[in-house]
């Protein structure tokens, strides 16, 4: 099906803008409706960021976009989601169950490091979110149930090493997981302005690879008995 929109000339008449086809597979439109958006909100936040844009992008109308998303908001909740779902998804596939307690925190900072390293809309959009107080994510039915996962992993984990004799006891799953995230988050959220200041580049491979293995080596350390 297409949909052509009319605009009104000077002198008063109008005249067609370009059609804008539509598919029959609602999956594929929403998901594409989605990456665009994902790029959208991580460069410009949700006040910046243009509905029309998105449209024109991805070769849909902003009607369309509303029908699958409600509004604005609503898409920008759903890409939040998503981000998260994604995280969640591939932390997910690390196997640490699999693996001796230390050895298994190392692949999960590690993991963590590499993937904040190479999804900086991930990142961009979490500091949005935060300039946004968290009022849409807290608008979210499925975000907490996104994470609890993620906790558990790092629960078991943490409590496989404390039975063995490798970790000390009276740390908080929480807070390993707050800490692992910090040092990994930083690297992308500042890299530039830290690299400024320091007159230091924070992409070269080998300024990662040295952080990556700082990093996490401080958290082993930091858990270590």
């Amino acid at each position: 099906m297409n949909e052509t929109v009319h605009s009104r000339r000077r002198d008063g008449q109008t005249t067609p803008e370009p059609k804008v086809a539509r598919t029959n597979d609602p999956e594929r439109t929403m998901a594409n409706i989605m990456e665009v958006a994902m790029a959208e909100f991580a460069e410009k936040g949700l006040a910046g960021a243009r509905i029309d844009e998105i449209a024109a992008a991805t070769r849909t109308s902003k009607r369309m976009i509303y029908y699958y998303f409600g509004s604005k908001e609503g898409l920008y909740l759903a890409v939040l989601e998503e981000s998260y779902r994604r995280m969640r998804e591939i932390e997910g596939q690390q196997h640490l169950q699999d693996l001796e307690p230390e050895a298994a925190l190392r692949r999960l900072v590690e993991f963590t490091y590499d993937h904040h390293h190479s999804h900086e809309n991930y990142i961009r959009l979490v500091m949005s979110e935060n300039m946004n107080r968290g009022q849409f994510l807290e608008q979210s039915r499925s975000i907490q149930e996104l994470n609890v996962p993620a906790i558990s992993s790092i629960r078991q984990l943490y409590e496989r090493g404390v039975s063995d004799g490798v970790f000390r006891p009276g740390l908080d799953p929480i807070d390993i997981h707050a800490s692992i995230s910090a040092l990994s988050f930083f690297n992308v959220s500042n890299r530039h302005t830290f690299g400024l200041i320091f007159k230091r580049d924070m992409t070269s491979p080998e300024a990662l690879a040295a952080r990556r293995a700082s990093v996490t080596e401080m958290i082993v350390r930091f858990m270590r008995a």
